[in-house]
């Protein structure tokens, strides 16, 4: 089967890479033509634990290719994924511009059938702008081409985006025809085999099922952290809460940990959006904006322990972060919490070393030299007045507390994920605060 990849971000390459390796031929399209580049000299333009093995082997035995012209491959393909990019505008909304741009260029292209396949994360409604944009285009042509427009969101977390790509919890395709839904079922065939689940539902509802999906587990972040706060100032231990809470097999244990805020390419973009759609269709999504406005306020805590913690001024003092990324495994900054700390630090007058595994480079790209990056975790805490963990990585779990007490020059913790255990640390001398406990 022959397959279309139109963006190769974080979800296209994935997306492409894996299919390749179920046996699929599939050729990745991107305009960028220095990524394109890079991509077939085997250079990842992502970090993703596994990928850029996937994709030398997958190159080597000839199922994934790359080019920068989707117009080379659309005779020779039965369905063209859309996985570019949809960034937020300034209200709210998602900026489908290039999703459009897709749409056009396959109806200028095409000479048969074709199912055109949103993968990028778009609000509802869409497949109806990208069904015409296509006609449009064919009409220009005067030519009547059979196509289809379907809808395959992905649910992909960082990190372990090939498992969830392999081992998919289900796949959520939305059609309008039986063509359509037999293409999809034909490519999917490979993971009906393993036993996972294939929904087919309309576009609509397709496309809906992703907003939904992302809200809900921004809203169990929201919600907890919400709890932390009051945790914090009557007395109760969160940690304590969340399980007491998890054990009710009504809701269950994941997304319940409290912490400084969650970011990265989804739920700040999807909750936004759903937001948005909802206001144009006349409806106040008042839980959503509350999980936003919760989630915002959330970033602020560790500078605001920090504050607290030298009795308001950090003026002239050096604060050590570490973690940059706004998750583990992954060098992705797009809304991270550490954006929001370094800022509000300089501009208490700070001074702000970091460290981070992957992510230094993708912090300097964004910031630049205003904070001084460090070859490890323990030179961050040289002279530090005060050390804060913003992303919980493994490598930051069991540090050498009498070799980072030796080298503060105050001993303040602040744990915006809560991984540390905060009596064995006062009793080694430092100053500990997390989120949801006193």
């Amino acid at each position: 089967m022959n397959i279309a990849i139109v963006g190769t971000g974080y979800v296209g390459l994935v997306t492409g890479t894996c299919f390749a390796e179920m046996g699929v031929n599939v050729t990745c399209v991107d305009i960028d033509e220095r990524k394109i580049q890079k991509l077939k000299e085997g250079i990842m333009p992502i970090y993703e634990p596994g990928l850029d093995d996937l994709v030398t082997r997958n190159v080597k035995a000839g199922r994934l290719h790359f080019t920068t012209d989707l117009t080379t491959c659309l005779d020779e393909v039965e369905i063209v994924f859309s996985a570019v990019g949809t960034p937020p505008d300034e209200d709210g909304s998602a900026d489908l511009r290039y999703v459009l741009e897709v749409a056009r260029t396959v109806g200028q292209n095409i000479k048969k059938h074709v199912v055109l396949v949103t993968k990028s994360t778009v609000p509802v409604g869409t497949a109806k702008k990208v069904r015409a944009a296509i006609q449009e285009e064919l009409d220009k042509r005067g030519v009547n081409i059979e196509f289809d427009v379907a809808s395959n969101p992905e649910f992909l977390k960082e990190g372990a985006a090939i498992k969830d790509f392999m081992t998919p919890d289900r796949v959520v395709v939305g059609v309008e025809s039986e063509r359509a839904r037999k293409l999809m079922e034909k490519l999917y065939k490979p993971f009906t085999l393993n036993g996972y689940p294939i929904l087919i539902m309309d576009v609509p509802s397709a496309e809906m099922t992703k907003y939904a999906a992302n809200a809900m587990l921004a809203t169990r972040i929201s919600f907890m952290n919400d709890i932390a706060n009051l945790c914090e100032r009557v007395g109760a231990n969160v940690d304590n809460v969340r399980k007491g809470m998890g054990a009710d097999s009504r809701i269950g244990n994941r997304f319940l940990y409290a912490g400084c805020g969650y970011g990265g390419s989804c739920f700040p973009k999807d909750v936004k959006a759903l937001v948005h759609t909802g206001l144009e269709n006349g409806y106040h999504m008042q839980v959503i904006e509350a999980v936003e406005a919760v989630n915002e306020k959330q970033k602020h805590i560790v500078f605001d322990k920090l504050q607290t913690a030298f009795n308001g001024d950090l003026q002239g003092k050096t604060i050590a972060l570490w973690g940059l990324a706004f998750k583990p495994e992954t060098d992705d900054m797009r809304e991270a919490p550490a954006l929001v700390v370094i800022q509000e630090l300089l501009k208490a007058g700070a001074t702000v070393k970091v460290y981070d595994p992957v992510a230094m480079d993708e912090c300097k790209r964004r910031i630049g030299d205003v904070v001084t990056y460090c070859k490890d975790m323990y030179e961050t805490v040289i002279d530090a007045d005060a050390l804060a963990l913003l992303t919980e990585w493994k490598l930051f779990r069991l540090p050498s507390w009498a070799i980072i007490h030796r080298a503060m020059k105050s001993h303040v913790i602040v744990d915006g994920r809560n991984i540390y255990d905060g009596e064995e640390l006062k009793e080694l001398g430092f100053s500990y605060s997390r989120i949801g406990q006193k």
